[in-house]
């Protein structure tokens, strides 16, 4: 019996450590794959490109409601972290070893921000690696503000718009500044399924995802629902 359990505790122990070498060389890929983006295009170039857009809205422009709207539907942490979320990120793998499959990602806005802009959306470990690598890079290079402005001014919301900018003046017909607060969080609920919560398409979902958001925001003390 005993070099049964001792062959099971080597089993185990190589196990890890295949794990870990895993690990080491998908990241070391990873960072690679994020530097040669950064070579062809680096933070600044991309900043500018989303900035130069002709209705750029910066952070300061942005309706509160809309700001802390976003905050509780994809980032609760956003003002805390340093681009990556632990948190969210455990709470992630715990769920994806329950489901048996990737179903959810616990990225944040910075990471988001990154895979849109340098990377594709397909589910990879080596993926993860480089669009973590880019939203530390991104959180030593810009604030906090002007990464919320860079991504929901680039983020796809469905219907062909892309921006707040754009979705609110094609779901809406006004300026943002001009949102109703229940429009400002029925368009924060939009880009985390843009085909499911098209609000052309499915009204009824983009509804229910803008009570979602206001429980959300509810929990964080940043609204309080009637």
């Amino acid at each position: 019996m005993k070099w049964i359990k001792k062959c099971f505790k080597l089993l185990i122990l190589s196990f890890l450590i295949i794990c870990f070498l895993a690990a080491g060389v998908l990241g070391i890929s990873g960072i690679t794959t994020a530097k040669e983006k950064l070579a062809e295009k680096d933070l600044y170039e991309m900043a500018h490109e989303i900035e130069s857009k002709e209705d750029f809205i910066p952070y300061s422009d942005l309706p509160d409601v809309y700001c802390k709207a976003v905050i509780a539907a994809e980032d609760k942490r956003f003002f805390k972290h340093c681009g990556i979320d632990l948190i969210a990120i455990g709470r992630a793998v715990i769920h994806d070893i329950a489901a048996g499959s990737y179903v959810e990602g616990g990225s944040t806005i910075t990471q988001q921000l990154a895979k849109n802009q340098y990377l594709t959306q397909e589910k990879m470990l080596k993926r993860k690696a480089a669009e973590m690598f880019l939203a530390f890079k991104m959180e030593q290079t810009f604030s906090k503000e002007e990464i919320f402005a860079l991504y929901v001014n680039s983020i796809y919301f469905g219907s062909g718009y892309y921006g707040i900018a754009e979705a609110s003046r094609g779901y809406y017909g006004k300026d943002v500044q001009d949102l109703t607060e229940e429009e400002c969080i029925t368009l924060a609920g939009i880009p985390n399924a843009p085909s499911v919560y098209d609000l052309n398409q499915n009204p009824d979902l983009a509804e229910q995802r803008k009570n979602q958001i206001l429980r959300q925001m509810s929990e964080l003390g940043a609204v309080v629902i009637p």
